[in-house]
């Protein structure tokens, strides 16, 4: 298995390409990969838990809204995540957790901030071991 995520440049963006044995697995690394992109994930700690949940009418459309929606709770209560974990995932809908606390300017470095999810390029793809996801930020 590939490690869970790796980051790709783009001239304007920036995106990373996210591998999962399930479909559950990657949306979590999905998640994973965009958080560390804003903060480094060792330096948090799992003080606080928030579920997530999105709809979307395929999967691509379904990760789009669900990478959106943690990165609109991630900005609106300044926190940061260093685990994800999808408990259900049924036709067009999933539900999860996020474990982080709020982001403290004295213990977080703060790495690229990221504005939104796009569909530039979005891929989820079935591969031999598993899923493998590519996605597209903008910053």
């Amino acid at each position: 298995m590939p490690p869970p995520f790796e980051i790709i440049e783009h001239p304007a963006d920036i995106g990373f390409v996210a591998y999962g044995r399930t479909l559950e697995e990657l949306f979590a690394h999905a998640a994973l990969a965009m958080m560390s992109l804003g903060y480094s994930l060792a330096e948090i700690e799992e003080r606080e838990t928030r579920e997530f949940s999105a709809s979307g009418g395929d999967t691509p459309e379904l990760l789009f809204e669900w990478l959106s929606d943690i990165l609109a709770v991630s900005d609106a209560e300044k926190l940061v995540f260093r685990r994800f974990e999808v408990r259900e995932r049924t036709g067009g809908r999933v539900r999860g957790c996020g474990w982080g606390e709020k982001f403290d300017r004295a213990r977080h470095r703060a790495g690229t901030y990221v504005k939104a999810v796009t569909y530039h390029e979005l891929r989820v793809e079935p591969t031999a071991e598993g899923w493998r996801a590519q996605v597209y930020l903008d910053v």
